[in-house]
């Protein structure tokens, strides 16, 4: 269920907003609530705050070249981020947890609700295959509803587990700022990332 998409499953139902109390303050901000500009690696609508050890990496679908998720790594954590467009007033991420969790047991997963540092969270136990064997890897599933925006994080690796890994990993989405940008969107369609302009102190797939 961690795969990408360049939209999400459609919804009718309006639910409330879900996010971490204190977003607008300790992120991850929107445009309009950075403030003073720190460095970061800009990626369109996501600005990316470079951290020692931290690996970027661009997930681009290559039928048309499109960069479709920004995957960062630490450590063997890593965090697949997309944002999306969302409704002013209601929120999106109620809805497609629901979704998830639908999904994952259909695949044969494991799942639990939590109450996370984000809000409501998924964590489950997805199977998967490597070479000829069959296993299991542990996964997060986090939303984030902004202004005009959600954002989805999908957490692998020790942090999904590991409380001192993931303190790191929810430190750089933390740092996160989502540029909704003014081009109207349907609600759930992907927000347009790019590759890193040249001249940039971070390019794909190397050290931040």
């Amino acid at each position: 269920m961690s795969d990408t998409a360049t939209s999400l499953p459609g919804g009718k139902e309006e639910y409330p907003k879900s996010g971490p109390v204190d977003r607008e303050i300790n992120g991850p901000l929107d445009e309009s609530e950075a403030g003073a500009i720190r460095p970061s690696v800009d990626l369109g609508a996501l600005r990316i705050e470079p951290k020692r050890g931290m690996q970027l990496r661009l997930e681009i679908d290559k039928n048309n070249n499109r960069v479709i998720a920004v995957t960062l790594e630490h450590d063997g954590s890593t965090v697949q981020l997309q944002p999306f467009a969302a409704p002013r007033s209601s929120g999106l991420w109620h809805g497609i947890r629901a979704q998830i969790m639908d999904q994952v047991r259909k695949q044969g997963g494991t799942i639990s609700e939590v109450e996370g540092p984000f809000g409501p969270e998924v964590q489950a136990q997805v199977p998967v295959q490597t070479g000829g064997s069959f296993g299991s890897r542990n996964v997060r599933f986090l939303g984030i509803d902004g202004p005009r925006w959600f954002l989805r994080a999908v957490i692998g690796g020790p942090a999904a587990t590991n409380p001192e890994a993931a303190e790191i990993i929810h430190t750089m989405i933390r740092r996160v700022v989502v540029v909704r940008g003014k081009t109207p969107l349907p609600p759930r369609d992907l927000l347009p990332l790019r590759v890193p302009p040249t001249g940039n102190d971070q390019a794909p797939g190397g050290t931040a």
